[in-house]
């Protein structure tokens, strides 16, 4: 009797402890994912298209709650400072890797501040040209750039953005010197190339392939290590002969250091089934992501290579964050 009154003051007590809720119960209220940049974009799509599901299936509300801000660090920040109790995640972009190697000082840990919970999807990147460049293949662009070291520029939309590091990974395994030309963003850049201010760019497969499409720009293959759903016909960096130029937008979900293990792997679990949903499947490839998945341990290794292999490419380029 006096053992069944103490259990039961100790729930109680658990019960008032902020956002303790045992695995078998959780969600027991609605869920907040931090998306680190304005709505609209691609990660805020696709977080608003796997919330959707994943509330369904948890019966619970998922909030998308938008803080943009400081290159994504601000609202990074926000999770990273959060109770480790499963109900504020992080949607992550790629960009969270590249700012830890970007910034001299950021209010967190890449690594050691997060939870990895799952790998989402990825969005890869075109390696592209203006029509009027007589290049047709990644060994013609590669022959040409190494014949007029310096003549040729590419744009990006702005310092350290994936078209950026793109571009830098590729002068880095080519052994070629092409200009940086950064622009004020994706939309931007992408106006100075279809112009023929700028030659080459690496803009990403959903935001190119309309001008492609219409002869505007031409695509010379795809940067992913896979070809692209939405261009299928395009042969891969590695296909074309330059292996090692893979890179894209990833996206993937994190939760504050200390998420507990039985918290994480439900998380997990049910991601996993939500982007095994033949809906969810379908719109994502309708949409040109890629698949990304990933459960936590994979993911924590991806995430410890990614940042190691951006703070190289940063260091031989000298590429400082924009202040």
């Amino acid at each position: 009797m006096v053992r069944g009154i103490a259990l039961a003051l100790l729930a109680v007590a658990l019960s008032g402890v902020a956002g303790y809720a045992p695995a078998q119960d959780y969600p027991t209220k609605p869920i907040r994912f931090i998306v680190p940049v304005p709505p609209g974009g691609a990660n805020d799509t696709l977080t608003r298209i796997v919330g959707t599901k994943l509330s369904a299936q948890m019966h619970q509300p998922v909030i998308v709650d938008n803080r943009p801000g400081g290159n994504t660090t601000i609202g990074t920040a926000v999770v990273a400072k959060a109770a480790p109790d499963g109900y504020t995640l992080l949607s992550a972009p790629s960009a969270h890797t590249v700012n830890a190697t970007l910034y001299n000082s950021l209010p967190y840990d890449a690594l050691k501040d997060f939870t990895p919970v799952a790998g989402i999807a990825a969005a890869p990147l075109l390696a592209a040209v203006h029509p009027s460049l007589p290049v047709k293949s990644v060994k013609e662009l590669v022959a040409l750039a190494r014949a007029k070291p310096g003549e040729l520029n590419y744009a990006s939309p702005g310092n350290g953005t994936s078209g950026h590091l793109a571009g830098e990974l590729f002068k880095s395994v080519a052994g070629v010197q092409i200009v940086h030309i950064a622009d004020k963003g994706a939309g931007p850049a992408t106006t100075d190339l279809v112009g023929g201010h700028v030659l080459v760019m690496f803009p990403t497969v959903q935001a190119a392939m309309s001008y492609v499409t219409a002869g505007k720009l031409r695509a010379l293959a795809v940067t992913s290590a896979k070809r692209s759903a939405l261009a299928p016909d395009l042969p891969t960096t590695a296909q074309a002969g330059l292996p090692g130029v893979e890179v894209g937008s990833w996206f993937a979900v994190l939760g504050p250091a200390g998420l507990p293990g039985d918290v994480v792997a439900k998380l997990h679990a049910e991601l996993a089934k939500g982007l095994k949903a033949p809906d969810v499947a379908e719109k994502l490839r309708t949409l040109g992501y890629d698949d990304f998945y990933m459960p936590p341990g994979e993911l924590t290794a991806f995430l410890k290579s990614d940042l190691a292999k951006w703070a190289k490419i940063v260091r031989q380029a000298g590429i400082r964050a924009d202040p």
